[in-house]
C-alpha cells in the first residue's frame, strides 16, 4: 500500500495507474482536510464488492436461521408443476 499526495498523484498519474494495474498496488491520494481517495485496480475493486456481497448474503442466511430456530418458520406443501 502507497500514501501519496494529490500534487504527486496528478504529476505522475500514469505511473501510479500502472503499479495499480499491473502491480496490484493500492494507492492512497492524501487531500486536504483528510479528503482522501484510494485508487487500486477493477480487480481488486470487483473482489470487494463480491467480498461484500458474499458477506451481506451470508448475515441473511445466518438471520434466516436464527428466525427458523426462534419458531417463525412455516411448512408448505410443495406445488407440483403439470408440463
Amino acid at each position: 500500500m502507497l500514501a501519496v499526495n494529490y500534487s504527486t498523484m496528478r504529476d505522475n498519474l500514469k505511473s501510479y495507474c500502472d503499479k495499480a494495474s499491473d502491480e496490484s498496488e493500492t494507492i492512497i491520494v492524501t487531500r486536504k482536510n483528510e479528503k482522501n481517495v484510494v485508487l487500486l485496480s477493477l480487480e481488486q475493486f470487483n473482489a470487494l464488492t463480491k467480498a461484500a456481497r458474499n458477506a451481506e448474503y451470508l448475515a441473511k442466511l445466518d438471520r434466516s436461521f436464527d428466525q427458523l430456530e426462534a419458531g417463525f418458520g412455516k411448512q408448505h406443501e410443495l406445488a407440483e408443476v403439470d408440463e
